[in-house]
Parts: structure tokens; sequence; C-alpha cells
């Protein structure tokens, strides 16, 4: 998770829990270390927040479902905060408009980190005596912190990217060689009926289960995600000039927006946490939307896997391997090992798009206050993503794990694995 040198505790124990909500808010201050109180307060499009609010918005959750909720005495370190700082939870009131959070710049870096360090000691300190519940809570809120960490990388990006002086976040140290991008090649996948969904011990939330049957038809799946030098021939053979290769929707957002090469492209540079580089060809393409994703499938005589199609190739996969965030840095996906063996980069490099859309699955029950609010209400309009990416925080991730944004969006590190029937 953050970079450390002690070793964390093994056992599932109030010790654990506290290393663990340590070593998670150490992560997000290591990412924030060499931004300034500008970067950190700068908003670049609605879909993004800065740095500070990621950091602040955080804090809010555990001292609002942890601290004030099951910590008897406890006060509010500041009575504003909780209006500047609820992201989309009606159940907590009135809230800071989403578009407009580029202009708190006030409170600074500075003070939002006080607040913080005020919130981790009294979590730490209360967290041995909190009830299962509350315990429950703080593991929730870890997760919660683990996926704000990624969009903080993610709307960092975008930020610098609108610069037109293309600043790093970080250096980083460049191969001297390239790779071609190998041969991608085709993987037989399950058939018949599944089992498919969050079902075990451990943590999950609420949108992975109830665990139930799929049915899988006979399909196969690609070796490895499409490589930028793959998604070049694509922009080459005119794919995004060809109508018939997109959805109606897709065909349309591509004429608006005069889209015609993934996020960040620039002939043969992208921008990255690291500034301006040459694109790698034999990295997975990224920043793409499902629009594109769906367009190449078609260009490319496949289509997108669904997502049980995807969860059961990679629920024999070490969720926690491939390429992770595993401390502060650049971030950037990396082309894959060469390997004959079978299905490779199925955790980490970049989220894969799926064709599902992102549903609740049979028997979902939203947990019953605010935190209900979690997922389930954003079950509209939006498809479902697997696999993580490098930017997401080792650790976070299952084979059921379900992330989802509109179609869209591709502002995350957002790829592709294509599918197809056999």
């Amino acid at each position: 998770m953050a970079s450390r040198t002690d070793a964390s505790p093994t056992t599932d124990t109030p010790e654990s829990l506290i290393w663990r909500f340590a070593a998670t808010r150490r992560l997000s201050l290591d990412l924030v270390a060499k931004l300034s109180d500008a970067d950190a307060s700068a908003q670049s499009m609605p879909d993004a927040s800065p740095a500070k609010w990621h950091l602040a918005h955080t804090t809010w959750f555990f001292e609002t479902f942890i601290l004030r909720d099951h910590v008897a005495g406890y006060r509010l370190f500041d009575e504003r905060y909780p209006f500047l700082f609820n992201s989309y939870y009606e159940a907590e009131g009135p809230r800071h408009a989403r578009p407009q959070r580029g202009l708190l710049t006030r409170p600074s870096l500075d003070e939002i980190c006080i607040w913080r360090a005020h919130v981790d000691a009294a979590v730490q300190s209360a967290l041995p005596d909190l009830p299962p519940p509350g315990r429950a809570l703080v593991e929730l809120g870890i997760h919660h912190e683990q996926q704000h960490q990624e969009l903080l990388l993610t709307d960092l990006k975008h930020l610098f990217a609108q610069n037109p002086l293309g600043p790093a976040a970080w250096e980083m140290r460049i191969a001297s060689e390239v790779r071609q991008f190998s041969a991608m090649k085709w993987i037989a996948g399950a058939e018949g009926i599944v089992q498919v969904g969050h079902g075990g011990t451990g943590f999950a939330f609420d949108c992975e289960g109830p665990r139930h049957d799929a049915l899988l038809t006979p399909h196969a799946l690609a070796s490895r995600p499409v490589s930028n030098g793959e998604w070049q021939e694509f922009v080459a053979d005119g794919g995004y000039h060809t109508p018939s290769l997109w959805l109606s929707d897709g065909w349309a957002w591509v004429q608006a927006e005069d889209v015609d090469a993934p996020a960040y492209w620039d002939g043969g540079r992208q921008f990255t946490l690291a500034g301006w580089q040459d694109i790698d060809p034999a990295a997975p393409v990224t920043h793409i939307s499902f629009y594109e994703a769906d367009a190449f499938a078609s260009w490319a005589g496949a289509r997108l896997p669904t997502e049980f199609e995807w969860e059961a190739a990679a629920a024999t996969f070490d969720p926690h391997g491939g390429q992770q965030l595993d401390a502060a840095g650049p971030v950037r996906p990396a082309a894959p090992a060469d390997d004959d063996t079978g299905l490779q980069q199925m955790f980490g490099s970049v989220w894969e798009w799926t064709g599902s859309a992102y549903r609740p699955y049979p028997g979902f029950r939203a947990a019953p206050g605010a935190v209900g609010e979690y997922n389930g209400k954003f079950m509209s309009g939006q498809f479902v993503l697997r696999g993580g990416s490098c930017a997401t925080p080792r650790g976070h991730m299952r084979a059921s794990y379900r992330n989802f944004f509109y179609p869209h969006q591709r502002w995350q590190f957002t790829g592709v694995r294509l599918a197809k029937d056999l």
C-alpha cells in the first residue's frame, strides 16, 4: 500500500485494522507531498475534484460515520466542514456544489492536513473499543479512501494536462528500448452455469453481491488488453471516421466532441503523470471511453466481454498481483511480459470495459442509512469495468469488484480486452 519498513499484522484484529487505516491514510498524504497549495486546490472539470478535496472528503467520511456516530462525546473539528466536503449523501444534508469544488481555496492544504491528523488520532484511539458495526465502517472507509487515491491521481493528471507547460507530477525513468506489441491470442472461457459475485469472507462493496448463477455461452477472451500500437492501427485505418463501427450515441459523441484519438494523445506522444512521453506501442491503451472500446471491438471483428465472462476468467488469478499502486510516484500502464501461457494483466495496468450495464444483482439490497447511498443509487446508465489499473492501490481489488462509469467518460485509466463468440 504505502512505502514502509514496518511489517503489517497478519490477523484480522483491531491492531490489523489500525495498521491498515494508518497505512492508507499515509499513502494519501504521500501522493500530495510534492503538490503546492495551488496544485491541490484547482479543479479542471466538473467530473474531477481537487486533490485537497479528496483529502478532506475522506476525512469527513471517517469523522462523520465513525467518530460522530460511534464515539460518545466526540465534537466535530469544524462545524462548517460537512457542508464543504460531503459528496453525494442526501441523508447528510445540503452540500457545496460539485462543479464548484475548485473555488474552495480555504481551508488551505495545511489546514486540511491538520484536520486529517486530528481525525486519524481519534479513530485510532477509538478503534479498539468500537462495536462490530463501527469496525465494519472503518473497513468501508479504508476501501473508500483507496478509491479516492486513484481518483486523486487521475484528477491530477487531467489538471496538469490542461497546463501548456505539461508539468510532471513525478519524474519517471524511461526504458531505453521500446518493445513492439506481441501477437494477441484467444483463450477459451468457461461455459455453462457459473457462480459470480462476492459470497465469501472478507470485504466487498454491496454492489458485488449477492452471489448468484450466471450462464456463459461458448466464448474466448483476448490474452491481453488492446495495446497502443493496435490502437494506432485503428486510428490510421480511419476508425474514428467510420460511422458503421460506432453505436449511435457513440458516433454522436465523437462528432460533438471532435474525438480522433484516446485522451492525452498528441501524435506520437501522450501526456502522463511524468509529463509528455513517447507512446509505448506495447503498453495497454488507456483513457478510452466505452464508446471507443465498443467501436474498436467492431473494427477488430470482436466484441466486449460481459462482466461475468471476465469474472469467471479472473477467479483463479491473484487480485493483488500485476501493476498496481504501491507508493507515491508516477503511474503509467506497462507492457505485459512475454508470456505464452494464457491470460495476462487480468489485474492492474488498465480498467477493462465490459459490455455489461451497471445494474443490481438478483436480491440486491442497499445498506440502511446514509452509507446505503454508496453504490445502489448509481445503477443507471453506466457500464461495468473490471480488473483495476496501475493507479489502483494494491490490496483493493477482487475478482468480483465492479467499477462503473458513464460511456463517454475516459479520464480514468480505462482500457479494453476483446472477447468473441465461439
